[in-house]
This record gives C-alpha cells, structure tokens and sequence, in this order.
C-alpha cells in the first residue's frame, strides 16, 4: 500500500496510549499487549468453557478451527498439530518422502527448515534468495535439481509470499512436489495465490509471536490432498487411524484444545491484524526512504505480504542495535547467522561464501518494532532515532 506519513499517523493516532492513559515509556520490539487486552475476557471465557468440557485434546474447538482455518486459506482440509516444525515434518512424511531423498531449501530461514528436512530423513540442498524478495530463488532451484531430488520447500520469509508460479513451474518440468513453510506468512498473499495454497501441503506456526498466534506453541498443515490430510491425523497421534489402531509409526503432536479455543477467538481478527501491520510497514518505508546506507524492505508487484517482520539492512547493524537500544528501542535479528554455517549443520559442507545473497542478508539485517497496536508516537520515536543515528555524528 502506499500512504503519507501524515495520512498513517492520523489512522494509527488513536493507539499511542496504554489502557488506563498512561503513556509508553519505551518502543518494544514486540508487545501482545494491545492484541490480547481487548480480548482477555472473551478467551477466558473460551477457556472455562473447555475446562468444563473437559476435553483438553481432540476438543471441538480443535474441529472448530482447523474448518475455519482451512476455509481462511482456501482450502480443504487443516489438520492442527503442536508446532510449525512438526507440521512440515509431518507434512512431508505424508508427502511421500524417502530416507535421503534431497529436499531443496532456502539458505535464508529459521532452523526449524532444515530440522523438518532431516528429521523426515530428507537431505537439505541449500539454495540462495534472491535480492528481489529474499526468498528462494526459482533459478538457483532449477539449476540445484538432481535426480535425487524430491521436493521444494519455499519460505515465505519475513511475510512476503516466494514466487510460487515460477517454483511451480520448476516443479511440475522437474517432477517434485511442493511443501511451503508458510510458518511467518498468515494471509499473506502473490500473484493471486494465497499462503498455503501454492503446493501439495503448507506448514504454519501459531507460536505467540506469529501473526497468529496462540498462548504456547501449536502448528497446522493444510492441504487439498485428503490422503495427505489423513497421514498427518495418524502421525499426530501415534500413527493410529482408530483408538489403538497403529497403521504406521506415528509422534506424539496434537493441537492442545486450550490453544485450539484461543486461535479460533483471534482469527476473527487476523485481517485486521495485518493491516495494522501494513500500515505501519508501509510509514517506514516513506519515513526511511533515503536515511543513511539502510536498504529497506523489497517488494515485487502484485505481492501482497503480512509483514510478519519489518527488517531492513545496514552495514553499522550492530551499532545501529546498540544505539536504539540506549534509546529504548528493541529490535531483533532475523536471522544474525545462516543455517549452513551453523554447527547443527557444519556437516552439510557448505563454507562461508557459498550463498552471497543470504549471507549478505543475515549479516546485515536488523527488524525494527512492529506489532498490531503500535502507536504513531512509537513509530515516530524509532524513525527519529534511526535518523538522529544517521545523522547526528554519534556513531
């Protein structure tokens, strides 16, 4: 979207204090405050209910939102599960992967990538970003397939959809099957095609930080495939497809009904969520367009991201970190280090080097505050901070 720093400020004026009148004294990198306080009592509310009912697993709050989430992305079925990790661990176990099949993966993501990959018993083939979206680079993919390669596994990283047409071109010449890591992208959008709807199954993490987020950790596969649908219902519950019915070796990986509830009240508010998010991603980048060496955020036409992190670049990241702390600012680093040069994954063989583009990236990025609810006085007082840096000599 595009708007004015005035217009932003005069829609986001109206959260600049905390319930109560009392003013924030300090910029947080991210508050669940003003997204849980309006909300406090209808999910305490949501959470006796359960207590009553007394199912804590397998509720119907658990049915109840794993339709309404599967709705939200356009497709057929959700299956709720613990965790991000293990809804693209088991998703790609339900998707058919063998023992050293490659799995290729993005250079640029969380580690929880590569632990689904290995865990599955896949093989990661790291491929670089692309500086134009920071996501995996359809070209690097095609040039990376091999013949024992059997899936793509795309991230939208930091919210922004990776380009699933071209992938699905790369897939569909290569023969191999398409599991997203949508875990940072919750409505997130491109070129038409919405977050988990651009391959076989789609992984998110509901992890209290997320732009959907529960009271713990908590994940959710969704697909269109039934079958794929119905392995992960078995692997989540010890491979049973009836009580004490064990088809298959399965894990131990359901959606608490607690966490279920709490989802469900929130996702109502999702869309209004990322908006907010919008907004204020979008006052950075008309505030900050031209401070200092910072690379703002790149976006591609008819992209349309959620904005789970807002992160640009600068090569004083650490200083920069430093000063805004002194000034009450929190920010983060998303990620200060690549997963192949970490020592969890030193046996990939991979030196530094070998990815420019995401080396480049973890090297320099730093996420400022961004959250549903930040005030306009906040967002002011981190672009002022971030120009006084630049300009006033102090580093």
């Amino acid at each position: 979207m595009s708007a004015s720093p005035s217009a932003l400020q005069r829609r986001l004026r109206g959260r600049s204090r905390r319930p109560g009148g009392e003013p924030a004294a300090d910029v947080p990198f991210f508050d669940l405050a003003p997204m849980h306080d309006p909300l406090k009592a209808q999910i305490l509310a949501d959470v006796a209910r359960v207590i009553d009912e007394g199912a804590f697993t397998n509720g119907a709050a658990v049915r109840a939102f794993e339709e309404a989430f599967a709705d939200y992305c356009g497709v057929d079925h959700c299956v709720g599960v613990g965790s991000g990790l293990d809804a693209l661990r088991l998703g790609l176990l339900a998707s058919g992967i063998e023992p050293g099949d490659e799995v290729l993966v993005p250079a640029a993501t969380f580690v929880a990538t590569f632990e689904a990959v290995t865990q599955a018993g896949g093989r990661p083939v790291v491929v670089d970003v692309s500086e134009s979206d920071y996501t995996i680079d359809p070209d690097a993919v095609r040039a990376a397939a091999g013949p024992r390669t059997r899936f793509i596994v795309p991230v939208h990283l930091y919210g922004q959809l990776a380009d699933m047409r071209a992938l699905g071109r790369v897939a569909d010449a290569a023969g191999l099957a398409i599991v997203e890591d949508a875990c940072q992208a919750h409505g997130a959008r491109r070129d038409g095609i919405t977050a988990g709807a651009g391959g076989v199954a789609s992984a998110f993490s509901f992890y209290p930080g997320k732009n959907l987020g529960a009271f713990g950790d908590a994940g959710a596969l969704v697909t269109d495939d039934g079958e794929v649908a119905a392995r992960v219902r078995a692997l989540r519950e010890h491979g049973q497809v009836e009580k004490y019915e064990h088809e298959v070796e399965g894990y131990t990986s359901r959606l608490d009904t607690l966490q279920a509830a709490v989802l469900l009240r929130k996702l109502s508010l999702l869309d209004e969520w990322n908006e907010q998010r919008r907004q204020a991603a979008a006052f950075y980048s008309e505030a900050l367009r031209g401070v200092g060496d910072l690379v703002l955020p790149p976006r591609v036409p008819r992209n349309d991201p959620v904005w789970h992190l807002y992160v640009v670049r600068t090569r004083e990241v650490g200083r920069l970190r430093r000063f805004l702390a002194a000034a009450g600012i929190g920010t983060g680093r998303h990620y200060p280090a690549p997963v192949h040069l970490s020592g969890a994954y030193a046996w990939l063989g991979h030196p530094l080097g070998s990815f420019p583009v995401a080396e480049a990236l973890c090297d320099e990025s730093l996420s400022l505050p961004l959250f549903p609810g930040i005030a306009a006085r906040q967002l002011e007082r981190v672009v002022e901070s971030i120009r006084s840096y630049f300009g006033d000599g102090s580093r």
